[in-house]
């Protein structure tokens, strides 16, 4: 069997530029990154063209077993693209920190991937290195600042902004610099966050010019003072030179899946800390260049989906047409308190045990957003009619189609069953509602989210986080979005805590602002923002022969 990036390595790309002929672009826009990378100009995305159909892929609460959103995402595009709709695909950029670590490439997989794959996983067109510069000259500013006489007054036991490095180095999590003496600044206790961590990817992929790039940078908050007022990367005059290193990285990147389909790949916030979708620029750019645009969101639908919609929609004005929702029997066995190694064999009563996990992010979808929603099961070889006839079953019941998907192995043939039932979806009236009022107090607007999303019983505050949100509401930042971080692994904040559990009550940990994202960033557990390296990183694996040939990137 070929690995992926066998697989990928197999197939003839086009030249960019007939890519971007397939949806109108011309030559003379493109910004070329050699042969087949390009960026396309901001000015697309304010086209007087009309916005295609939006369709948001996303998936039941994530397990080791796999789901397959991204390879799901892709195969759905060229499902579309075979039955002869125009469709583009809007995805983030990987992080070096998991293609190196655990995770490996996020180009989707066998054929249902993005190319060139190699270069998409690796540095792509230098738009993660721009965010982590740009981070890392407003940590110098700032420490800069202090060094040189601290006019502004801030407190070096307050400072919140740290530096960042896109590479999982557990070593960097907590730092003490400055030392040395006096020409070497002043000591502090630090630490580093990886590149998709750093607030500056939110902003990036919120912003919608390069005024409101410019405008959102000079809000974030990078510490406090001593009579305990923020200080921003206004204050410290880093706006423009930030917005100067970032200024080609707003710009939305243009590629092609295995089989020719337009794809937008372009930011990659964490689904944890952050919302976790592809850059409004990029998105907005793909709904003028083609009649369906296939969006996918991180994590399971309580995360991605969730931050996608109460976020990303209420900032951008984006409205979803549909919505798929990917599924494996082996992960809904898991649920169900299968073992990873029993997965291969038919077992109805865990698969039944677990499908009220894929019921709720059903009813979420249907009910509280009020979305027309696929089941799209990404089936492996080793499921078996039963399991499946049961899911459709219980599908059924909750008033929704199950389409088979095996993009996997057969590419966008294999998902021409699913582009069908989406394309009948996305002529459906739909009432999409959002799940709370941005008018609403931040601590209602997180019960809303715990209650009628994660379904928990309620909300515990600790004493720090009640203070904290005293402060932020007094600050005038009451009536942004909350982004809550929370494990990927349960509905609930405990991850062990599988399948669809009641009853539970959510507890918060911290709350702090992101002002430049412009949202509020709610902690429900330790988030980790810097992940580490497993025992035997994906990274012993690599290597690249003499003629520059690639290998070992999955």
């Amino acid at each position: 069997m070929k690995t992926d990036i066998e697989i990928a390595q197999s197939v003839t790309m086009k030249k960019i530029d007939d890519i971007a002929v397939e949806i109108g672009v011309s030559s003379e826009e493109l910004e070329h990154y050699g042969k087949y990378k390009a960026k396309l100009p901001l000015t697309i995305k304010d086209s007087d063209a009309p916005n295609g159909k939006l369709v948001l892929v996303t998936a039941i609460t994530p397990t080791p077993a796999g789901e397959g959103k991204t390879t799901t995402t892709i195969g759905l595009a060229d499902g579309l693209r075979r039955l002869g709709k125009k469709v583009t695909v809007a995805l983030r950029e990987p992080s070096l920190g998991p293609v190196f670590g655990i995770k490996g490439g996020a180009a989707g997989g066998g054929y249902a991937q993005v190319v060139p794959m190699e270069d998409i996983n690796l540095h792509f067109t230098g738009d993660f290195h721009a965010i982590g510069a740009a981070n890392n000259l407003l940590a110098a500013m700032l420490d800069n600042h202090i060094y040189q006489g601290n006019q502004l007054q801030i407190d070096p036991r307050r400072i919140t902004w740290k530096r960042c490095v896109d590479m999982n180095d557990r070593q960097l999590r907590f730092v003490t610099d400055g030392l040395g003496g006096k020409v070497n600044g002043v000591p502090r206790e630090d630490g580093y966050d990886i590149t998709v961590a750093s607030e500056i990817m939110a902003v990036l992929c919120l912003a919608d010019s390069l005024n409101d790039l410019k405008n959102r940078l000079a809000k974030i908050i990078v510490g406090y003072t001593y009579d305990d007022q923020p200080v921003t990367a206004g204050d410290l005059k880093a706006q423009g030179a930030m917005t100067a290193l970032l200024k080609d990285a707003l710009k939305p990147n243009l590629v092609q899946t295995l089989e020719g389909t337009p794809a937008l790949v372009h930011g990659g916030p964490f689904a944890n800390i952050a919302h976790g979708c592809n850059s409004v620029i990029a998105t907005k750019t793909a709904l003028k260049l083609a009649d369906y645009t296939i969006t996918e969101a991180g994590f399971g639908a309580d995360l991605g989906a969730q931050k996608f919609l109460d976020i990303k929609c209420r900032v951008s004005g984006l409205r979803p047409d549909a919505v798929v929702i990917v599924a494996t029997v082996r992960a809904l066995k898991m649920h169900g308190g299968m073992e990873k190694s029993d997965l291969a064999n038919e077992n109805l009563q865990a698969l039944k045990k677990g499908l009220p996990n894929l019921m709720r992010h059903i009813a979420n979808i249907k009910e509280v957003y009020k979305l027309p929603a696929v089941v799209a099961v990404n089936r492996f070889p080793t499921d078996t009619d039963a399991e499946i006839q049961s899911v459709i079953d219980e599908c059924k019941k909750a008033g929704v189609n199950v389409a088979l998907s095996t993009v996997w192995a057969e590419g966008g043939k294999g998902g021409e069953t699913l582009a069908e039932e989406v394309l009948r979806l996305c002529e459906e009236e739909n009432n999409f509602t959002l799940s709370y009022d941005s008018a609403d107090t931040i601590k209602n607007k997180i019960a809303a989210v715990c209650e009628k999303i994660y379904r928990g019983r309620g909300v515990a505050f600790t004493k720090e986080a009640e203070t904290q949100i005293q402060k932020l509401e007094q600050l005038g930042f009451g009536e942004l979005p909350v982004c809550i971080a929370k494990t990927q692994y349960s509905f609930s904040d405990n991850p062990l805590l599988l399948g669809a559990p009641e009853g539970f009550t959510v507890t918060v940990r911290n709350v702090k602002v992101s002002a430049g994202a412009g949202f509020i960033v709610v902690l429900t557990g330790e988030i980790m923002t810097m992940p580490g390296l497993p025992k035997i990183p994906a990274a012993e694996k690599i290597d690249v022969d003499e003629n520059g040939k690639i290998s070992g990137l999955f």
